[in-house]
């Protein structure tokens, strides 16, 4: 939560504690957490009713919660058997904000769309920083410096933002998916999309589904020219649930000129690139590869700000008469349940 939504809190009928500190790495003081009418302490979860954060918190932070108690934060179900097991057992009521349903009344609520916007911006800043030459077309009296060309693979929401932020850094962008719709989708950021001879990969939620082997490596081979001519490639491709498709292999990179550079925003799910390592950089022969750790992080000010509002919304969404009452009938809040009344309803 940032200090200008806990007017809206109070105003709902909210009483609201912030753990003392809590927003330090956005920028936001304890000060205006108070100004804005929050009480600050270092026991914020002492008889909370209703707890936010990102992450979701440790048997520690659970303790001082009583029975019944909700938490609203990202929950990976499958990484957390044993919370899962704590959380039901201690007949707490878990809402996992990576499982909000795409669906038009929801968009207000989706954090993992606001999420990849701020990782789709971050990754193309990186690129641009990290690539020893200009974005943009410059002619001088000295002479014309090219623009930098510019690979984006995956047209989610984070692959949309890389394409545009790179667009208007100047760059020629060509971007590809595996969603025959996302092809318009590029085209209107400016881009040029890349059109190859495959069928469409249309899945669930307006996500891509998960590819076969054989698919994998000829759209690997159909990329592979695209790749070589890149000055940057960013890959944001990502299948919910599931390690990111692998789709560009060593070799592919090693024909990369020199200087280039490789980021890769699903390091932390496996990476679209081989070798990746999520938080490091990589050396290819001569080119650089980027994996991403935490993307949003890097830019908490308005990953926060994005989140907050996103949470302030779900929670708006479960009041009901100035009190926290969720519906269990709503589609939104029975998807987004993992836990409830000492049981788990959701367990991957």
């Amino acid at each position: 939560m940032v200090p200008d939504l806990v007017g809206r809190l109070r105003a709902a009928g909210y009483e609201v504690a912030v753990q003392a500190g809590a927003g330090v790495a956005a920028l936001l003081a304890d000060e205006a957490y108070e100004a804005a009418g929050a009480q600050v302490t270092e026991h914020a979860f002492d008889e909370a009713d209703v707890v936010l954060s990102v992450q979701p918190l440790d048997a520690a932070c659970l303790a001082p919660l009583p029975s019944g108690a909700t938490t609203i934060s990202f929950f990976p179900t499958a990484e957390r058997p044993t919370d899962v097991a704590l959380r039901r057992d201690r007949k707490l009521t878990t809402f996992g904000m990576e499982y909000v349903p795409r669906i038009s009344r929801a968009q207000s609520m989706d954090a993992l769309s606001s999420q990849a916007l701020v990782t789709g911006y971050r990754g193309a800043v990186v690129a641009a920083n990290m690539l020893g030459q200009f974005f943009p077309l410059s002619m001088t009296a000295a002479g014309t410096v090219p623009p930098a060309q510019v690979v984006v693979l995956g047209a989610g929401v984070a692959g949309l933002q890389a394409i545009a932020t790179c667009r208007r850094l100047g760059a020629v962008v060509k971007g590809y998916d595996v969603r025959a719709a996302a092809a318009e989708e590029i085209r209107s950021m400016g881009a040029v999309a890349i059109e190859l001879p495959l069928p469409t990969l249309e899945g669930a939620g307006g996500y891509a589904r998960e590819m076969t082997e054989d698919r994998a490596q000829h759209q690997r081979e159909l990329l592979a020219g695209y790749i070589a001519a890149a000055d940057a490639l960013i890959t944001t491709a990502a299948v919910p649930g599931r390690r990111a498709p692998l789709l560009v292999t060593t070799e592919m990179i090693t024909q990369m000129a020199p200087g280039s550079v490789v980021v890769d925003l699903t390091a932390e799910v496996g990476g679209n690139v081989e070798g990746v390592v999520a938080g490091k950089v990589v050396r290819v022969g001569s080119v650089q590869l980027w994996g991403g750790a935490n993307v949003p992080s890097q830019m908490p000010e308005p990953a926060s700000r994005l989140y907050a509002q996103n949470v302030l919304n779900v929670i708006m969404l479960m009041s009901h008469d100035g009190r926290f009452a969720p519906d269990f009938d709503d589609e939104i809040t029975a998807a987004m349940c993992v836990t409830h009344a000492g049981q788990v309803l959701r367990e991957h």
